[in-house]
């Protein structure tokens, strides 16, 4: 069986545990096995239900005093355990931050390799292509192991439910873990924003060097309001001091997956595409029409930011 970790925040399902059984099915197919999935530190019912719904045949929960929050040393050392007595045909991850530092401790553990953000796996003769260099690079790589260690690159399908859902069996699973583990493990947290977040806005209005100060932003907060989306920016504009780094989509700032991305002053570096290649359609407002973002866009209008923004908005008022 292929074995899917499904990440979750004290009970709430992460969106990348949700891709990751997606690549699943399709790879449990091409395995021609059943898809389990493994929920740690939690035996909460909306979970396995959710599980099944994206096909998981059978879900193994692990509770345990160390497991009461996320830890990474932990969870990977639950992954070490599970494999030799699960006996997985390989186990899958969703390729976010957690996923990978899960399953890179596991690979430590198992003294295996570990093949992370993979965009298509071809389980005969384990050949793999994987992004590299924060999406500038795919990478062709033969794996050669008895239980390959894998996680789906982050946006690399839309999550969704399997045709025919589940109802999974639930298997308990006992694993002995030291206490010395739970010395990473989350402690606490603070809540920089509430609702949508610009990770999850099904909207993001993008601004950057363009947009030419922080006040130039205003527009662009208004149509971000009335498409009920979240306003991000490039990096330049953060290193202007012009919005703050929680706003910045890119390599080094937050990956993206909204139905549209609207660009607007935006150039597109490699490293600001790498934030937002996951957006569903992109709209590019750009004054250059040579421009990497508009390029890459699926419409483009090629005119001043400053104008076009605000008539955006008026449309969209007028119609209402």
């Amino acid at each position: 069986m292929l074995l899917v970790i499904l990440e979750h925040d004290q009970g709430v399902m992460a969106e990348a545990a949700r891709e990751a059984l997606t690549f699943g099915r399709t790879l449990a197919g091409r395995m021609g096995v059943p898809m389990h999935a493994a929920l740690i530190g939690s035996e909460e019912a909306a979970l396995v239900a959710e599980a099944g719904a994206h096909g998981a045949g059978v879900v193994h929960t692990v509770v345990h005093p160390v497991l009461s929050d996320f830890g990474p040393e932990a969870w990977g050392e639950v992954i070490a355990v599970m494999v030799p007595r699960l006996a997985p045909a390989a186990v899958l991850a969703g390729g976010s931050d957690r996923g990978n530092e899960v399953m890179a401790q596991a690979a430590a553990r198992l003294d295996a390799p570990f093949v992370a953000n993979c965009l298509d796996v071809d389980p005969a003769g384990w050949s793999i292509t994987r992004i590299q260099w924060g999406g500038s690079l795919l990478e062709d790589v033969t794996l050669s192991v008895d239980v390959p260690l894998l996680s789906c690159g982050l946006h690399a399908v839309a999550a969704e439910a399997a045709e025919t859902p589940t109802e999974p069996a639930v298997e308990e699973f006992e694993a002995d873990l030291d206490a010395a583990l739970s010395r990473t493990v989350v402690r606490d947290r603070v809540v920089l924003s509430a609702g949508v977040t610009l990770s999850t806005a099904p909207v993001v209005v993008g601004g950057g060097r363009g947009v030419g100060s922080a006040e130039g932003f205003a527009p662009l907060e208004d149509l971000a309001d009335l498409l009920g989306g979240k306003v991000g920016c490039s990096r330049a504009v953060t290193n202007n001091g012009w919005r703050p780094h929680s706003d910045q989509v890119g390599q080094t700032g937050t990956r993206i997956a909204p139905e549209i991305y609207i660009a607007s002053g935006i150039s597109g570096a490699i490293q600001h595409w790498v934030g937002a290649m996951g957006s569903k359609h992109i709209l590019a407002i750009n004054l250059d029409p040579e421009a990497n973002i508009v390029q890459k866009a699926d419409w483009a209008v090629i005119g001043d930011l400053h104008e076009v923004i605000p008539a955006i908005s008026e449309e969209i008022r007028s119609r209402r």
